[in-house]
């Protein structure tokens, strides 16, 4: 592919991200693996070169672009080497003229920035929207720290047991480490929330907001073997990815619930009042989770940030009521906004 071919790919990628962030569609990871899927002839140069061009719009633009077109010209505004891209060939995106719509603006939306707990600085926004490290948890049934380290001798300790830090760009899903499920890649701020769920020995875990499973994972590496662990979410789609991460983990101790939206209770209420202990990772706006998911911000409205603060608070309920006399109640949500704080008060 050519520079400016490359170019306008990412334009297309770009419109179909856009609209699947309006919808509240796939993720634009997902989006970007059928594109390319879509595309064989694209080389490895190719797709590296256009994943670029895509996340860059994506990480300089808070508020969502029109179209594709209108990003990347907003980022040749900023860029002048990227018009030049603009060159009407085969394959390449028009000629720029002078009424183009462009997109520009800070990268936090004004109407979000004000709703952060507190003031957001320069070192502050840096860090939003810094590429995300890779952080990995090893399995402590499985696999010791001297093994891991031996394995990379470039690996960084973090401050949580069995958390380190590789390099970003390391290769690990193609290891046999990883294949084992001696590892997995998990942040530390996940790890975190499972660290705090573990002072006690909980004979029967509920992870009412499980998702993929990485935190039900991380639970069953440092719970007992005997620990009854249910693993429950309302997508169909991530909680069928828990099954094969259970079998490369060699775990047996999970079942996975499907929850009916506005139904979970019915399906929950064989554990009311029964759980030691419930984690509730609630959905939330991941403002914490910018520099891994950057489109987030074009996904949230007012609108869909009030549905979610009641989202949470029906959660939290309902979750409340499945501990048992003396358990323990984790909530957790990945938001650096002021909104969460209506939800702690519920139990003030």
């Amino acid at each position: 592919m050519t520079p400016s071919a490359r170019l306008q790919a990412a334009i297309e990628l770009l419109d179909e991200i856009i609209v699947a962030a309006r919808d509240n569609g796939a993720s634009a990871d997902n989006i970007a693996k059928k594109f390319f899927k879509a595309r064989r002839y694209a080389g490895s140069k190719d797709r590296r070169a256009v994943r670029e061009h895509v996340y860059t719009a994506i990480r300089r633009f808070g508020d969502r672009p029109e179209h594709g077109r209108a990003a990347m010209v907003g980022l040749a505004d900023e860029q002048p080497e990227l018009q030049a891209l603009f060159d009407g060939s085969t394959y390449g995106p028009v000629s720029l003229n002078e009424n183009e719509q462009l997109t520009s603006g800070e990268q936090i939306p004004g109407w979000l920035l004000d709703r952060f707990a507190g003031p957001v600085d320069d070192d502050e926004q840096v860090a939003l929207f810094d590429r995300a490290p890779l952080d990995i948890r090893f399995n402590p049934k499985k696999v010791d720290a001297d093994a891991i380290t031996m394995a990379w001798p470039e690996i960084e300790a973090l401050q949580l047991r069995h958390a380190y830090r590789l390099p970003t760009g390391t290769s690990v899903e193609n290891t046999e480490a990883y294949n084992s499920g001696q590892i997995e890649i998990q942040d530390m701020g996940s790890q975190a929330i499972i660290a705090a769920c573990l002072p006690n020995a909980p004979k029967l875990v509920l992870d009412m907001c499980a998702g993929a499973g990485g935190k039900t994972l991380g639970l069953a590496a440092q719970l007992a073997d005997d620990t009854r662990i249910i693993a429950a979410d309302t997508d169909r789609g991530r909680l069928s990815r828990i099954e094969p991460r259970l079998r490369r983990s060699s775990t047996h101790n999970v079942e996975a619930v499907l929850l009916s939206p506005n139904k979970e209770e019915e399906a929950l209420s064989p554990f009311k009042g029964k759980c030691d202990l419930v984690l509730v990772d609630a959905p939330c706006t991941g403002t914490g989770t910018w520099r891994r998911n950057p489109e987030l911000r074009w996904r949230m409205t007012p609108k869909r940030l009030d549905q979610t603060v009641h989202l949470q608070a029906r959660l939290l309920e309902l979750a409340s009521t499945m501990v048992a006399p003396g358990g323990r109640l984790v909530y957790a949500v990945c938001s650096l906004l002021t909104q969460r704080v209506v939800i702690r008060q519920m139990f003030s």
